[in-house]
């Protein structure tokens, strides 16, 4: 389902050590260290580069690394470029300098080595360093991780325009206006490096908001800028979301309008944080993730401060809502149950985090379950009844959809 979405990739890395200083305030982040600047081609503009949306609504691409190419990720949320250990490994990379990253879900070890060339459409990079970790295959809703996720150290020298509605983006120089729309003020945060803009919600002007394509949800706060916003009749329920670093619980609501700039975004998904979650670790009142931003054709231009966002598609549309509050993830034949919505007609049920379902109104789960018609029913009509089948051979299960949120 396209509703709820489990993955959150931010993730803020401090420098390679040899070129940083320790810095004494806690939860600080160092600037990031000088890397090779990245050319364009002559001919980047007609370098599109086609992608896919991963299950967990991330940009999913190929990249070459030292002329190898793998699949990765488009990431502003992420201020330097990761490999996966076991991408590294193939490429042959020897890494030095293990480190600690505020990551989504808490800490991620991090390594650095250095490589030749980092390309993809029209851009390129000859040498500098990048990061080396774990990348959780549940991070992008995806059966193998992802070898490489781009980070903000590639993309901040020039424009990114994403054309979500044609599943395609190209990297264009500073200063081109490929199309026109809403124009948002868009910054580079002066310590992480990363992508951040301004955001209204209710009553509270939110600064800064990181913005994070890697983020597969709408909009995500902190606690404290939720209580700033004062919204207190909303109705909310709760989430779950998988970040580098491990899974993460959010509230969730979704609220008729938010500003940008001089856009008016509506029916936007919100997630609200606990206290002191990675928002307040990061020194951000929230993020804005491609739930929001694949509404909208994109151009993301921080070297000429704008964004701009042209309608797509449904721009305004409601987004698909849980009618189960089961949020599941599926392995091999069957689906596990990661989280039940508060309030939820799972949770009235007594459903457990844990449980394992292996068929669905007497139909076993097939193979291409997250892109079928079968992988539709979390979010059904309300009033339908579901018999699902427990995989411990247990007594089969009814659950009746119904609004809660």
């Amino acid at each position: 389902m396209r509703a709820l979405r489990l993955a959150a990739l931010a993730l803020i890395l401090a420098a390679p050590a040899a070129a940083q200083k320790p810095s004494r305030k806690a939860g600080a982040v160092a600037p990031i260290a000088l890397s090779p600047t990245p050319t364009l081609s002559a001919d980047s503009e007609a370098r599109w580069v086609p992608f896919e949306l991963t299950p967990g609504n991330q940009i999913a691409f190929r990249v070459e690394v030292n002329g190898r190419a793998g699949t990765a990720v488009l990431d502003t949320g992420v201020n330097f470029t990761l490999a996966s250990r076991g991408f590294a490994g193939a490429l042959g990379l020897k890494t030095t300098a293990v480190a600690q990253a505020a990551a989504i879900g808490g800490a991620l070890p991090i390594a650095w080595g250095s490589v030749e060339r980092v390309a993809f459409g029209g851009l390129s990079r000859a040498g500098g360093r990048i990061g080396v970790a774990d990348l959780a295959a549940l991070a992008t809703g995806t059966v193998r991780p992802v070898d490489v996720v781009v980070g903000a150290d590639l993309l901040a020298r020039h424009a990114l325009d994403i054309d979500f509605d044609s599943g395609r983006f190209r990297m264009l120089p500073s200063g081109r206006l490929p199309f026109r729309g809403s124009t948002v003020p868009l910054g580079i945060a002066p310590q992480s490096g990363t992508f951040v803009v301004g955001a209204t919600l209710g009553a509270a002007r939110l600064r800064p908001v990181l913005l994070d394509t890697g983020d597969g949800s709408a909009l995500t706060v902190s606690r404290e800028a939720w209580m700033a916003a004062r919204l207190p009749d909303t109705a909310m329920t709760s989430a779950f979301a998988v970040g580098l670093a491990g899974p993460i619980e959010t509230d969730l609501a979704i609220l008729p309008v938010i500003r940008l700039g001089t856009l008016a975004a509506r029916n936007v998904e919100v997630r609200v944080e606990p206290a002191g979650g990675y928002s307040v670790q990061t020194g951000t009142a929230g993020r804005i993730g491609t739930g929001l931003l694949g509404r909208y054709r994109v151009l993301l231009d921080p070297a000429a401060r704008r964004m701009v966002l042209a309608p797509g598609r449904g721009a305004d549309a409601m987004p698909l809502k849980s009618t189960s509050g089961l949020l599941l993830s599926y392995e091999g034949g069957s689906l596990r149950v990661l989280h039940v919505m508060r309030n939820s007609p799972a949770a009235a049920a007594g459903w457990r985090a844990g449980e394992r379902i292996c068929a669905v109104d007497g139909v076993t789960i097939p193979d291409n379950y997250r892109t079928s018609p079968a992988g539709r029913w979390p979010a059904g009509a309300p009033g339908r009844v579901v018999r699902l089948g427990m995989c411990d051979r247990g007594p089969e299960r009814t659950l009746t959809l119904a609004s809660f949120y």
